[in-house]
């Protein structure tokens, strides 16, 4: 009878320990799930400073979109990368203004980094001719956290047509 009392408890402790696991594994989940719709929120965010940098042409707050070592590979133009970035924004918003908007299509993260699909659609003016023409782009961000923040690591996009 000890024996038979004995098994059962050791059945019902090891039966505990699982469920306490099961429970932790879904606290973790739910936890993840969190964190990931926060960072999600944030790139979302990020990207409409972006946009907004794009639609101003302000250097400053389209460089600061990105990490230290981000690169920036746009059509038609060599890429530029670090510091060079500010001197490829300078050069493209002398050139034309944007009056873009974004649609984010897909945003995947994995620990400290993240990718982003999107398209864009609007108009640009081109400064030399004082022309206004369609604008629709594809684009792919990669994100990486630097100092607890997304910030751009690498952005390159082409014509959709």
């Amino acid at each position: 009878m000890k024996k038979i009392i004995i098994s059962a408890i050791i059945f019902s402790l090891v039966g505990i320990g699982c469920t306490e696991k099961q429970q932790d594994q879904s606290i973790h989940q739910i936890n993840n799930k969190k964190m990931e719709k926060k960072d999600k929120q944030q790139i979302e965010k990020l990207l409409m400073v972006y946009k907004e940098s794009l639609n101003t042409s302000d250097v400053s707050k389209a460089v600061n979109c990105y990490t230290k070592d981000g690169v920036f590979m746009p059509t038609g133009v060599p890429t530029a990368s670090g510091k060079n970035i500010k001197g490829a924004y300078e050069f493209v918003f002398s050139q034309i203004q944007l009056n873009i908007e974004f649609y984010i299509e897909e945003i995947v993260i994995e620990n400290n980094l993240a990718y982003a699909l999107t398209t864009s659609k609007g108009t640009t003016l081109i400064h030399a001719t004082n022309e206004t023409v369609p604008e629709e782009n594809r684009e792919l961000f990669v994100f990486e956290k630097e100092n607890n923040e997304w910030k751009i690591a690498r952005y390159m996009f082409n014509k959709m047509k």
